[in-house]
């Protein structure tokens, strides 16, 4: 395999595995989509370091392409799922910093 090869099956991994993070995303299984997130930001990790060269020839360009618009394409998708189940999870998180501020503030005037 050369190395236009082997980046073009970094990128067809990274499509892989943005797809299965929008499945688990879709299931609404949390831990599994960021341990996936993880394996696609190693990935993607990787491709920094492959992926340094020009680029060479047209057909690579537009396959290359094609992988960074599919990939591009699932996480707008993910985002749809992820996206208000973090502003539920930051509204969660607030009303607990808001509870703790409180209790400080009275435990403060009751000499706590």
């Amino acid at each position: 395999m050369n190395e236009q090869e082997h980046i073009l099956d970094i990128y067809g991994s990274i499509c892989d595995k943005t797809a299965e993070m929008l499945d688990a995303a879709q299931r609404s299984d949390w831990d599994r989509l960021i341990a996936l997130e993880q394996d696609c930001r190693a990935l993607i990790e990787c491709l920094k370091h492959t992926d340094a060269g020009p680029a060479a020839g047209a057909k690579f360009v537009q396959r290359k392409i094609a992988h960074i618009r599919t990939a591009l394409a699932n996480d707008a998708q993910i985002r749809k799922f992820t996206e208000p189940w973090m502003n539920q999870l930051e509204v969660y998180l607030g009303g607990a910093r808001q509870e703790r501020k409180l209790r400080r503030a009275y435990e403060t005037d009751l000499g706590g």
